[in-house]
Parts: structure tokens; sequence; C-alpha cells
């Protein structure tokens, strides 16, 4: 399973002074970074924290349908 296959969402933030991405196939799964390649890259290392959380616990890890998130 490619990291990048999950959709993220990018944004600039003005409270947080940051680029926020959200990974919304991975409740709660979020990074930020001061330009867009530093949120992505972190965004990257939160998916695979996310993805190692979930199989420690036993959960069940979505498989990425990215775009077809939205339909």
């Amino acid at each position: 399973m490619k990291l990048n296959s999950y959709e993220m969402i990018i944004w600039w933030s003005v409270e947080d002074d940051a680029y926020v991405v959200d990974v919304p196939e991975l409740p709660g799964c979020m990074a930020h970074g001061a330009g867009r390649a530093a949120a992505i890259k972190n965004a990257e290392a939160a998916i695979r924290f996310w993805i190692k959380t979930a199989k420690q616990d036993g959960k069940d890890i979505p498989l990425p349908r990215g775009r077809l998130l939205v339909a």
C-alpha cells in the first residue's frame, strides 16, 4: 500500500501560520509544516504512524480510495 495513495487535503492556516494536511480516510490523521513539501512529508510520517498504531491495536486499516472519497 502506497502512502501517497491516501487523499491529502492541504491548506494554509493563518491561525497556525503553517500548511495543514488532513488525511480524511484515516480519522484524526493530520500534520503540518512551514512549506507544502514539509507538510506532505510530515503527513506521510503521520500515515505510517497511524497505520502502525492501528495494526498494534488490532484495528482495521481503510484501503485508500483517493478521489473516490468524494464520489
